[in-house]
C-alpha cells in the first residue's frame, strides 16, 4: 500500500550489504507497518514521532519506519476512520485507535496467525525464546542469517512455480533436510542426547 522506508543501521552482516536492504518487500512486507501501528495505538494513544520510535523499539532497533510511511498510512487511516486525532498536547499532535480501528486489528491478527500457520514457522519464533541471554551482536547475526534463510525459501518457492524443476526442487530439499540435520545434531549435543 506505502512504501515501506527504514533506517539503516551498520549491521557487519547484512544480506544486502549496508544500505536499503530493509526495503526489499521480502524484509519488510506488505502490512507491516499497518499492522505495528494499529497494535502500538491499541495500547495507548501516540504521535508519528513516538510511533516510529515505538516500531524501532518494538523490531529490537533493527528497523524504523520514516516519516513518508507513517504519516501517509495515519492520514489513510484517520480518513478510513481507523483512528482519531486527539487535541494537541505539548505540540504533539497524538492520535487514538476508533472502534472500526480495533476491528480491523482484530482482522489482522487473524490474517497474520493464518499466515504464521501456513508458512510453518517464522524467524521471530526462533529468537524470541533466547534473545535476552545473547549479546547484541549475536542477537543481530542470528536475525540477519533467518531472514536471509527466509527470503532464500520464498525466492527458491516463486521461481519454483514458475520455472518448476524435479531437480532444483530435489536439490533445495536436499540443502533444508541437511540444514535441519546439522541443527539437530547440535541441540543433541548440547542437550545430551545420544542417538
Amino acid at each position: 500500500m506505502f512504501g515501506e522506508e527504514s533506517k539503516q543501521h551498520d549491521y557487519p552482516h547484512h544480506p544486502f550489504g549496508h544500505k536499503n536492504w530493509l526495503k526489499h518487500t521480502a524484509m519488510v512486507p506488505k502490512g507491516f507497518i499497518r499492522y505495528h501501528v494499529l497494535e502500538a495505538l491499541n495500547e495507548k494513544p501516540m504521535s508519528g514521532s513516538e510511533l516510529m520510535e515505538e516500531i524501532e523499539k518494538h523490531t529490537g532497533g533493527f528497523w524504523k519506519p520514516g516519516p513518508g510511511s507513517i504519516y501517509p498510512l495515519l492520514s489513510w487511516l484517520q480518513d478510513n476512520s481507523y483512528i482519531k486525532e486527539l487535541p494537541t498536547e505539548n505540540g504533539l499532535k497524538r492520535y487514538e485507535l476508533t472502534q472500526d480501528g480495533k476491528s480491523l486489528l482484530e482482522e489482522q491478527k487473524k490474517i497474520r496467525q493464518k499466515f504464521r500457520e501456513e508458512a510453518g514457522f517464522m524467524p521471530g519464533q526462533f529468537f524470541d525464546s533466547f534473545l535476552t541471554k545473547m549479546s547484541s551482536e549475536k542477537v543481530c547475526e542470528i536475525r540477519v542469517s533467518m531472514k536471509r534463510l527466509a527470503i532464500a525459501m520464498f525466492k527458491i518457492g516463486n521461481t519454483l512455480r514458475e520455472n518448476y524443476s524435479d531437480d532444483a526442487l530435489s536439490e533445495s530439499l536436499h540443502v533444508v533436510d541437511e540444514a535441519s540435520k546439522k541443527l539437530e545434531e547440535i541441540n543433541n549435543k548440547l542437550t545430551g542426547v545420544t542417538q
